[in-house]
């Protein structure tokens, strides 16, 4: 295939379907319980619900919607730092547009910018980085966020930084890792699942290899998935045939853009500037040991947690907010008791209902509510 029209076929889409049909019919385990498959990645949870991929799969199959999104696992107590950094008055604080709204436990960045804060909207730290040069009287700092598809790009900006002898640049690092976090996922005791769809544009960064312990420690299997509907229907069959033939292996379905190796550059970056943190503080999930990057001595002037002062606080998230027991797939976002009522995009309560890529506000989207209404 060439063109991204080609992976939105509604007939060939018809045909994977009644390939899954099949298999299912053929898996014994879809006749005790349904088959449950987690999409570790934000982005598949948003085509899933873009495209109507979960009314199109049979009833013992279901999906469970992982914690891939960066911006939603972001911890109360971290917003809150980061209000504290744009609050000061040298403070040029700069984001990315969802990291905006996310709530602390007394506002978000968007209202710290309402209430006067300097917080600029970027496209990538690299726009950062010109901001600094623009501005050399003013501290200049980068939120980062992300998993190791966005960890990259932070690094080579600071190494770029540092060869051209900026001063008043500097990155509040936020950025995740996603073995620890599928592991975390794996241990819980409270969820049952059969196997696994993996992150795509990670992947593309760090290669299949670090998923192995996935197939050779837990035995389950996964399929590394594409974002169109037909990646995501080729992945879930490829998941089932797995099952059914009683393997756990690691597939790799979106070959066309990531090898087993990774992007060696990539990871070149990611390992001069970044190491990993002892534990992480994720919103929903707690505290993940190695779950998170911090930056190397060689390169801390450009640490803003060494150069600011900041509360660095743990915050609880608020006890109606169900975003932890969503996140590890334990319940639906229309089954939270403040889904489309007290929490909403206009309105966010909980993470989930921020980025698009939140399975709340995903569902929100694309008809939950109507959903949360039948069942009432």
């Amino acid at each position: 295939m060439k063109y991204v029209e080609e992976f939105r076929d509604a007939e060939k889409a018809k045909i994977l379907v009644q390939e899954i049909d099949k298999l299912v019919a053929e898996i014994d385990i879809a006749k005790e319980r349904p088959i449950s498959i987690m999409e570790v990645c934000g982005g598949h949870t948003h085509s899933i619900f873009r495209y109507g991929l979960e009314g199109m799969l049979p009833k013992e199959i279901e999906l469970v919607h992982g914690p891939g999104c960066p911006v939603c696992v972001l911890p109360m107590g971290r917003v809150d730092d980061c209000v504290a950094i744009a609050e000061r008055p040298e403070v040029i604080f700069t984001t990315f547009g969802d990291a905006m709204r996310v709530p602390g436990s007394k506002k978000s960045l968007l209202q710290a910018k309402a209430d006067g804060a300097d917080v600029r909207m970027v496209y990538s730290p690299m726009d950062a980085l010109a901001l600094a040069k623009k501005n050399p009287d003013r501290e200049v700092v980068f939120f980062a966020i992300g998993f190791e598809t966005t960890i990259p790009s932070t690094a080579l900006t600071i190494l770029q930084a540092k060869a051209d002898g900026v001063e008043n640049f500097s990155v509040f690092c936020n950025h995740i890792t996603i073995v620890p976090t599928i592991k975390a996922i794996l241990d819980s005791p409270d969820l049952q699942l059969d196997g696994f769809l993996g992150p795509g544009h990670v992947s593309m960064v760090i290669g299949t290899a670090p998923y192995e312990f996935i197939s050779q420690h837990y035995k389950r299997p996964m399929v590394v998935a594409g974002f169109e509907p037909l990646d995501v229907l080729q992945s879930i069959w490829m998941v089932l045939k797995q099952i059914k033939e009683g393997r756990a292996e690691i597939e790799n379905q979106y070959a066309r853009i990531v090898s087993d190796a990774g992007n060696s550059p990539a990871l070149t970056a990611l390992s001069e500037v970044y190491e990993l943190r002892e534990f992480f503080e994720w919103r929903g999930l707690g505290s993940i040991d190695h779950s998170g990057v911090r930056i190397r001595d060689a390169y801390s002037v450009f640490d803003a947690e060494t150069r600011f002062a900041m509360p660095n606080i743990k915050i609880a998230d608020p006890k109606s907010c169900q975003c932890g027991e969503v996140l590890k797939g334990v319940i639906k976002p229309w089954q939270c008791k403040v889904f489309g009522s007290a929490c909403t995009p206009e309105m966010p309560l909980g993470a989930l209902m921020v980025s698009s890529e939140g399975a709340c506000a995903a569902y929100y989207q694309y008809g939950g509510v109507k959903k949360r209404e039948a069942v009432s």
